[in-house]
């Protein structure tokens, strides 16, 4: 909701992950500095795996969040699903503590 465009959230995106837009994070993508101008200015499509890369390298999802603003979601009330591992991890969690309540033990 910052940002009025793809090209901003795509700004947030990576300033969010610490980069500030310099060569570094063109590099980890695998884009020339053109390119990535003109990502931001609109001009020139993202492709699907360059966008995940994006949002891996800088850890949040900010350009796909800005999109399902822009298309009339509430950002609120999405929810990420569990992956194969947070389930486990969950359920694991959710087994020892059960434990510790049949045992007594302390947490």
């Amino acid at each position: 909701m910052r940002k009025q465009t793809l090209g901003g959230a795509i700004e947030l995106c990576a300033e969010l992950g610490g980069y500030s837009l310099d060569k570094s994070l063109q590099q980890e993508l695998g884009v020339d500095k053109a390119q990535f101008s003109r990502w931001q200015s609109g001009t020139e499509g993202v492709q699907w795996p360059k966008f995940e890369l994006l949002m891996d390298r800088c850890g949040n999802d900010a350009p796909v969040l800005w999109m399902l603003h822009r298309r009339g979601y509430d950002l609120h009330s999405l929810r990420r699903r569990e992956s194969d591992v947070e389930r486990e991890n969950r359920l694991l969690r959710e087994e020892v503590a059960a434990l510790r309540r049949v045992i007594g033990s302390p947490a």
